[in-house]
């Protein structure tokens, strides 16, 4: 990395094409839930990196410029275990917006956050918590949510269409509908008894077997434990080579197709056919040359 001085670091530009920014504090998570994206194609295991500081955190992300409309994403693993949490939502610019993904563990954290640091305009909750029938208890949920939802914050459930938990997250779904709770499903990503499931732009990059050379772009800048940046989330996954970090002075984001010798094993999140921030139907993470 290129020599840190505390507040001395140039600002990185968000690119116009830029989608999302992802910003992975931990792997930690309290769930084990059996169809975790973050092990897609390996056994489970928990991904270890470095993880940085509140104060790192704060300086890294600070050096963002964003669109007003593009929040920084704080996700895992399970955000909310990262020691510094509070410091990283309490020291972020005033000109970012922040949303959250997490299971809500541990709700009273957000008892040192002022809730609208966590509001935006946008078609969704900037707080999203996902629901896991297999690991979760759902009055439980409920309970948190609704408490959360009393002290201000903007806050909504998300349940994944897996096979075998359609019914339950239907169930969950009308009765979080009743208390009112924005509850919303997203589809399944992977294999499940040797059925692929998900829309992907690129269906062959999901289907294991040779590795095939391409040319990739993305549009999301995606941040690891440690702060390096990686091209997808598969590399981060994997803990392939990064191509820069967000501590580093050097580090700018360059909008353009790289190599990649990976096609085939790609992340389905970041091949599938998706909405965008603006709950557009059709957008991808990445594009592909192949």
């Amino acid at each position: 990395m290129g020599q840190i001085k505390d507040a001395c670091l140039p600002q990185v530009k968000i690119s116009e094409s830029y989608n999302y920014i992802g910003t992975f504090l931990t792997f930690s998570c309290n769930l084990k839930c059996s169809y975790c994206i973050n092990n897609f194609e390996s056994q489970p295991r928990c991904v270890k990196y470095r993880h940085l500081s509140g104060k790192e955190w704060a300086l890294g992300l600070n050096r963002i410029v964003s669109k007003s409309d593009l929040p920084i994403t704080l996700q895992g693993g399970e955000p909310l275990l990262h020691k510094d949490f509070t410091y990283i939502v309490n020291n972020l610019s005033s000109g970012l917006k922040i949303d959250v993904l997490t299971n809500l563990c541990n709700k009273e954290i957000f008892n040192n956050i002022n809730p609208e640091r966590l509001k935006r305009k946008a078609p969704y909750a900037s707080i999203r918590v996902s629901y896991h029938p297999e690991q979760m208890n759902l009055e439980s949920l409920i309970e948190k949510i609704l408490w959360m939802q009393e002290k201000g914050f903007y806050i909504g459930i998300w349940g994944v269409m897996h096979p075998l938990q359609k019914v339950k997250i239907k169930q969950a779904q009308k009765l979080c509908k009743k208390v009112g709770i924005d509850f919303r499903t997203k589809e399944f990503l992977g294999e499940y008894n040797g059925k692929m499931y998900g829309h992907y732009r690129y269906p062959d990059a999901v289907l294991g077997g040779n590795h095939e050379q391409v040319l990739c772009k993305t549009t999301e800048l995606i941040i690891g434990p440690d702060g390096s940046v990686y091209r997808c989330t598969a590399d981060l996954y994997e803990q392939r080579k990064p191509i820069g970090h967000i501590l580093d002075a050097d580090f700018k984001i360059e909008d353009k197709f790289r190599p990649c010798d990976w096609f085939g094993h790609c992340n389905p999140c970041d091949i599938k056919t998706k909405t965008n921030r603006f709950q557009q139907f059709g957008y991808s993470s990445v594009e592909i040359k192949i």
